[in-house]
């Protein structure tokens, strides 16, 4: 049995939302600044990423998929060095929850936290036949 690549996309919108609603939550009730609210919004941001490119990609390989993933969170933070992004913040939400402020290079460990196990499920998953 096999799953439709639009229900496929349907649930990686609906992972993309429980990530950023996971966000929120420990946002609400962890210390703002501390550790925990800081790492796990960096490394669910990343999570919520990798769901964007299954979104955007879903007949990507679980690699490819990771690697991309990986591939723009670092390259967000490293934009972060240029000072761009806090400008840009400044003035919109959108570019401050797209590429954030200030570099932290802590961030750079997390990313791959809040992908590298989304990538093994989705190798196991991409394991059974028929599944996308």
């Amino acid at each position: 049995m096999s799953i439709s690549y639009g229900r496929f996309r349907l649930a990686m919108l609906g992972a993309a939302l429980g990530f950023l609603a996971t966000a929120l939550a420990i946002r609400a009730v962890a210390p703002l600044g501390s550790w925990a609210e800081q790492s796990s919004g960096t490394a669910l941001y990343a999570s919520m990423t990798w769901a964007g490119v299954r979104f955007l990609a879903p007949r990507r390989g679980p690699y490819a998929a990771g690697g991309i993933a990986l591939a723009w969170c670092w390259g967000a933070e490293l934009f972060q060095l240029t000072g761009i992004p806090a400008a840009l913040s400044a003035d919109s939400l959108a570019a401050r929850l797209l590429l954030g402020v200030a570099f932290d290079p802590v961030d750079l460990i997390w990313y791959p936290l809040g992908i590298v196990p989304l990538v093994l499920l989705h190798r196991l998953r991409v394991a059974v036949p028929g599944r996308p």
